[in-house]
């Protein structure tokens, strides 16, 4: 026990090591970037480049100091539309700085992880969509802590009885995240992948351009539904999140 004390009262004055970082995370190469936060997220960053997983499948480089630093602006200023209560709520205590992330050489935005509490986040993911995908990964540590919320059989009822989804996210090739100029149920061809990248759609839409959701609604029917669903989700968890 009072290992554990002097660990985390280390940890909180910046004071931990490499090691220690990875002990608690287990990722590797990682050192303190920010610590002090009125929503008490931890910023760390890849101080080289890592690999971890099933047989090291997934992998990130080190950080340059002048995109990181230029990044971590757009990155702080979309956490802090986030309070600690919520934040706690959904798991979300540490947030990982890397560049280049891959899956199984597959580039994502971001990894997220409900049981250590973290998200690792590209920062060289395509500027167009850097800020959506903020948002994208962190609903996805709301669903994973709120599953109830957010029951996928019961949101793709609401889609066109004619619509299926893709069996996995990897596994289809609906990938580009422009808005589709025509809706018709879902914002982006992303979002036809499956249900819960479709609803993480939706989410960083609402966390990011709430005047054009107000604006696609008022012609989409089945948008609507969906949008409703999601925030009906959010609600349960957090009255204030939009």
């Amino acid at each position: 026990m009072r290992i554990l004390i002097l660990f985390i009262l280390c940890f909180n004055f910046s004071c931990v090591n490499a090691d220690e970082i990875y002990n608690l995370l287990k990722i590797p190469n990682l050192e303190i970037y920010k610590l002090k936060n009125d929503n008490k997220i931890r910023y760390l960053n890849a101080k080289a480049d890592f690999e971890m997983g099933v047989d090291n499948n997934i992998t990130c480089n080190k950080t340059g100091q002048n995109n990181l630093e230029d990044k971590f602006i757009t990155v702080e200023k979309n956490l802090n539309l986030y309070n600690a209560k919520f934040l706690n709520k959904i798991n979300l205590k540490y947030i990982v700085l890397c560049e280049n992330l891959f899956v199984s050489e597959i580039n994502t935005g971001g990894i997220p992880d409900v049981k250590k509490r973290t998200l690792i986040l590209d920062i060289n993911f395509n500027e167009k969509y850097f800020e959506r995908m903020i948002h994208h990964e962190i609903f996805h540590m709301i669903q994973n802590s709120f599953k109830n919320n957010f029951n996928e059989n019961e949101f793709s009822s609401l889609n066109d009885a004619s619509f299926n989804y893709a069996e996995c996210s990897t596994c289809s090739d609906r990938l580009n995240l422009d808005l589709y100029s025509n809706t018709n149920g879902f914002l982006t061809e992303y979002s036809k992948s499956v249900p819960s990248e479709d609803m993480a759609e939706i989410f960083s839409f609402l966390m990011t351009d709430q005047n054009k959701i107000n604006e696609i609604i008022k012609k989409d029917e089945i948008l609507l539904n969906k949008i409703n669903f999601v925030k009906s989700g959010l609600m349960m968890i957090d009255e204030n999140i939009l």
